[in-house]
């Protein structure tokens, strides 16, 4: 829509969720550039988004409420932009709609005002991040082949969906990585994209979904439910058995099977199965296999995603910081292992997990953790107690104070040859601000380490 600036003067635009990661940031400031007229409000203080707020301070634009939301900042607006993350049974959101007022998400509107660009979405419990950015790492160096240019976006650290407007044109293709919350503005527009992958399926942020698995895989299924004919879903084995039958789009299903011919460096089984569907992304656009191949073959991982750092002491070091549910982190640890045929043989792993409770089961994750770690350190949070309080750990374990003194510890119980795995199995809320922040202090302190 070439017209964009045109589309947003001059509407009065509530932007709910500033937030401190760089996306609330980008659609304000260009929705500001636009000529809204806008309040934005966050529940985080002018202390807490003075970052932010300093990026906006030359717009004249702009009204804040912040440290609380005000129901009169949701009357007597032309549109609402909410953040992900929202509350399902938020009072102001009911306000707008009991208002007649437009609910809008970064993506979700990009997608309504550009048309004519080809969308690639992925979405996925676990999964996601890795297949987004394989698939976008194909597309974006085979663009003379394809003769567009790639975006990406969505949930992406720090990119705003939005802005891309000033940049795409007709037939360009936008990479964009979709959680469930994202989600939810596709299916208020009633909108899919045109390929779609679903990644994987399993119980996470039941907190915020109210222990309601359906509601959470409700939010996820927009991704294929507004699709027609000519588009494309790709799953995994195990996301097939949860696809309606009376789906429109054409239905790929793909696994590691597929990918057994690339050199893939990245380890776990479950990230060939991410490999295979960003594999099928690259065929629907017509990429060769010996294309993907040599893109394949230079591609190191995603930091955060099972990533290996570096060795210390003959002790290797891995951050799996992303690792936000149990079943994540059992991936993880089972990727690391070797399936004991001794029962003396010497475990190898240690462990730092824990954080801020999500209301999922632990039973399987303790079994695993038994088995095939040789201690735990524990960093704090409502989700660590939940696990010490209710699961019997057969292996050592210890409680730390920070996520300094957990990697101190983790190095007294390794000895070469051994690894230090750090996989969270929780959400960061608590000690962090965010998952990004966790991740970079945990990269910091390993940096340090000689």
């Amino acid at each position: 829509m070439s017209d964009f600036r045109q589309f947003f003067k001059n509407k009065k635009i509530t932007v709910m969720g500033l937030g401190i990661l760089g996306r609330g940031l980008g659609y304000t400031k260009f929705l500001a550039e636009c000529g809204a007229d806008l309040i934005v409000t966050d529940l985080k203080t002018k202390k807490q988004l003075l970052t932010s707020i300093k990026e906006l301070s030359k717009y004249k634009n702009i009204k804040y409420t912040l440290g609380k939301h005000d129901l009169r900042d949701f009357k007597d607006r032309d549109m609402i932009l909410k953040s992900a993350g929202v509350p399902i049974d938020s009072i102001y959101i009911k306000e707008a709609r009991k208002n007649k007022i437009p609910i809008k998400m970064d993506v979700s509107l990009f997608v309504k005002l550009s048309p004519a660009v080809r969308i690639v979405g992925v979405t996925g419990t676990r999964g996601k991040s890795m297949t987004t950015a394989l698939t976008y790492e194909i597309l974006k160096q085979s663009e003379k082949f394809l003769g567009v240019k790639v975006h990406i976006g969505g949930n992406v650290r720090g990119v705003a969906t939005l802005p891309l407007l000033k940049k795409v044109k007709a037939g360009d293709i936008l990479v964009a990585e979709l959680d469930s919350w994202q989600l939810q503005g596709f299916g208020d527009d009633k909108i899919s994209p045109h390929i779609s992958v679903f990644t994987s399926f399993m119980p996470d942020h039941m907190n915020y979904y109210m222990n309601n698995i359906k509601n959470y895989f409700a939010d996820k299924a927009n991704i294929f439910k507004y699709q027609k004919e000519n588009d494309v879903l790709i799953v995994r084995p195990d996301v097939k058995k949860i696809i309606p039958k009376n789906i429109k789009s054409k239905l790929i299903v793909v696994g590691a099977r597929n990918v057994t011919k690339y050199k893939f460096t990245v380890p776990g089984k479950f990230q060939k199965e991410n490999l295979a569907c960003a594999v099928e992304v690259a065929r629907q656009f017509d990429i060769s296999v010996s294309r993907i191949g040599k893109i394949i073959k230079n591609f190191k991982g995603l930091e955060g995603r099972l990533q290996y750092i570096k060795t210390v002491k003959g002790i290797k070091i891995y951050n799996d910081n992303n690792a936000t549910i149990p079943k994540a982190t059992i991936g993880g640890i089972e990727a690391l292992s070797v399936v004991p045929k001794d029962k003396n043989l010497k475990k190898k792993i240690i462990l730092i997990c824990g954080g801020s409770n999500k209301n999922l089961d632990l039973g399987s994750f303790v079994k695993v953790v038994n088995k095939f770690c040789k201690a735990i350190i524990f960093i704090p949070g409502t989700g660590t107690d939940v696990l010490r309080k209710n699961y019997e750990l057969k292996i050592p374990y210890e409680m730390t104070k920070d996520l300094k003194n957990a990697v101190q510890k983790a190095m007294k119980y390794s000895q070469s040859g051994d690894i230090i795995l750090f996989s969270p199995a929780f959400a960061s809320f608590g000690m962090f601000n965010n998952e990004y922040e966790r991740n970079d202090l945990f990269m910091k302190i390993i940096k340090r380490l000689k």
